[in-house]
């Protein structure tokens, strides 16, 4: 990929390609990508500074090293244990927004998980909306071994595997590999660790031949339909979505190319 902007700090590695495909790297493999306060205010504000930016399309989450994140940095752990219960607090909230925010962002976002992704790792691929898993990789929620819960990364862990495998997995701490996190649901595709780069690019090719306007209204689309009651008030929050893209420039733009057997000039 060709860089036009890149940014780097020691942790978190951000750059934006002219294609318009943010990559977002967990850089400290030396701690098998574990993250810290630090590391989650960085996060939060690039997840931040994308959810702005008109020429992002897609955001890619990818971790340098052996592992994709073995979730909180211990020495982090250590240190908040002999913290306050606000300080805790306001602390949890930190990586709870994180968390949001990289939900909620209006791109398309896919996680790169080429190794172990432990603890609140799985929150952060629970939060992307396409994950694409080397072989090698694998999953725990280990939260319980140390006394504690998967508190902040559990509406979106649950969202993605469901409720019943939640509460086994929360419970037992179980590793589990990328066949099972595949039936689960965490998973979307699994190739082996040398096809992971290429399925990704593949997968981007797939979302760039598609409207990128449409696909954030797409995104939302599922986001605010989903577990609503089928009424009125829905029926016609949907009718208005269909009809406003229909006269969109995009929406024009795509009609016109399909009927007139033309490439649209998002391509």
């Amino acid at each position: 990929m060709n860089t036009s902007v890149n940014i780097k700090s020691e942790k978190v590695l951000f750059e934006v390609n002219e294609q318009g495909v943010a990559t977002v790297t967990l850089n400290n493999p030396d701690k098998h990508n574990a993250f810290d306060d630090c590391i989650i205010e960085q996060l939060t504000d690039i997840f931040a500074n994308i959810s702005k930016r008109k020429d992002i399309s897609i955001m890619v989450l990818a971790s340098n090293g052996k592992s994709f994140s073995a979730g909180a940095d211990l020495s982090w752990m250590k240190r908040m244990a002999s913290y306050s219960y606000e300080d805790n607090l306001k602390d949890a909230n930190a990586l709870a927004q994180m968390l949001k925010t990289l939900n909620f962002l209006p791109q398309t976002t896919i996680a790169k998980i080429q190794g172990a992704a432990f603890g609140g790792a799985v929150g952060l691929a629970s939060c992307c909306d396409i994950v694409i898993a080397s072989t090698k990789a694998s999953f725990c929620l280990s939260e319980v071994k140390l006394g504690l819960i998967p508190a902040t990364i559990s509406p979106y862990v649950v969202d993605a595997i469901g409720l019943k495998a939640s509460r086994r997995y929360f419970q037992t701490a179980e590793r589990f590999f990328v066949d099972k996190a595949l039936q689960l649901g965490l998973v979307d595709e699994v190739v082996e660790p040398e096809a992971l780069t290429n399925a990704v690019n593949s997968m981007i090719a797939k979302l760039l031949a598609n409207g990128s306007q449409a696909r954030r209204q797409a995104k939302k689309l599922s986001q605010d339909v989903a577990f609503q009651t089928i009424d009125k008030t829905l029926l016609t929050d949907t009718s208005e979505r269909i009809a406003k893209i229909r006269v969109s420039d995009e929406g024009q733009e795509g009609l016109s190319a399909f009927f007139e057997k033309r490439s649209p000039n998002w391509k």
